[in-house]
């Protein structure tokens, strides 16, 4: 008996090897929990060539934006560990959601595999100056706090990584101003550049054009050092307060049980397409900061980042509505 079982597990091992060095033979499919357009797809749209070509198959975008990502995040939990199906996860869905939701279906950690991170993306504190003409990170928290409940700020949904940026920036700064959750990025930026809300914290790498067209003033960086692309930019923290930062990264996931010589390949593949110096310039261009890790290294990065946005949600008392 021992005999056709120590058999029959040398078959299954013998038959996933081979499915490993078969994949991927048809397209491959990423799943978006955000909407065409947000900062998640814009890494993604600039990935995809250098991957398809690694991977030699052609890359599915799937967006399924609903629930600060939780829709799409389901999906994949979900799926067959068979290597065509991954979600694009933010810090916000694998730290954040578990804090703010209670009744996930699934579990950030139990339910995937991780692959790899993408990217650490800073966010941005940009105005309108036609709403608050203010001049700096300090006078802007002076204008705001002489007038309690007079300005909006946007974000990309209830517990994302932009309404918790602002959350957390208030409660240091004492300031009392009202949240308007939008559906992502888009409509949040739309709300700032008409004037409907007077700032928010969306990714940098959104709001270089508009900074650039003159139509917003960005004022300071979460992220503890400046970034490359805008080196006269202050952080947030040297700028008017000190110690805040709040920044996210992107990453691969794929479904748990994913076969290990899937997961190394994947892995991989985003290594060698991270250090495509096209992608790396791409993303440096735009604000970003490009970055690999190893399968074991992002499984510790998934761990850790949990329990620190867990300490973060409970600081801002960010809640879901």
């Amino acid at each position: 008996m021992l005999r056709l079982l120590l058999g029959a597990l040398a078959l299954f091992l013998s038959a996933a090897s081979v499915r490993a060095q078969e994949w991927p033979n048809k397209p491959v499919t990423i799943l978006m929990g955000f909407p065409a357009g947000s900062g998640v797809d814009v890494v993604a749209r600039i990935l995809q060539p250098s991957l398809e070509k690694t991977l030699g198959q052609r890359l599915v975008i799937d967006y399924k934006a609903g629930a600060g990502g939780n829709v799409a995040s389901e999906v994949v939990a979900r799926a067959a560990p068979d290597g065509y199906t991954f979600l694009l996860g933010t810090a916000a869905t694998h730290g954040i959601n578990p804090a703010l939701y209670t009744k996930l279906s699934f579990d950030v950690e139990a339910d995937f595999t991780p692959i790899t991170t993408l990217a650490d993306i800073p966010n941005v504190l940009a105005i309108n100056p036609s709403v608050i003409d203010a001049k700096d990170v300090k006078d802007f928290i002076a204008q705001v706090k002489a007038a309690p409940g007079k300005y909006s700020y946007g974000s990309t949904g209830n517990g994302t990584g932009t309404h918790l940026a602002f959350a957390a920036f208030n409660k240091q700064a004492g300031l009392d101003m009202v949240h308007v959750p939008y559906k992502g990025g888009p409509d949040a930026t739309n709300s700032l550049l008409k004037g409907e809300t007077c700032c928010s914290f969306p990714l940098l790498q959104a709001m270089l054009p508009h900074a650039k067209a003159g139509k917003v003033r960005l004022l300071g960086v979460t992220t503890p050092k400046r970034v490359a692309v805008m080196p006269d930019l202050p952080t947030i923290a040297e700028a008017g307060l000190p110690g805040y930062e709040s920044y996210t990264w992107f990453a691969i996931f794929g479904p748990k049980n994913l076969p290990p010589a899937i997961a190394q390949k994947m892995n991989a593949s985003l290594k060698t397409a991270l250090e495509d110096p096209e992608v790396k310039a791409r993303l440096v261009e735009l604000g970003n900061t490009p970055r690999y890790e190893t399968l074991e290294q992002f499984k510790v990065t998934v761990k850790e980042g949990r329990a620190k946005w867990a300490e973060v949600v409970k600081a801002a008392g960010a809640t879901v509505d």
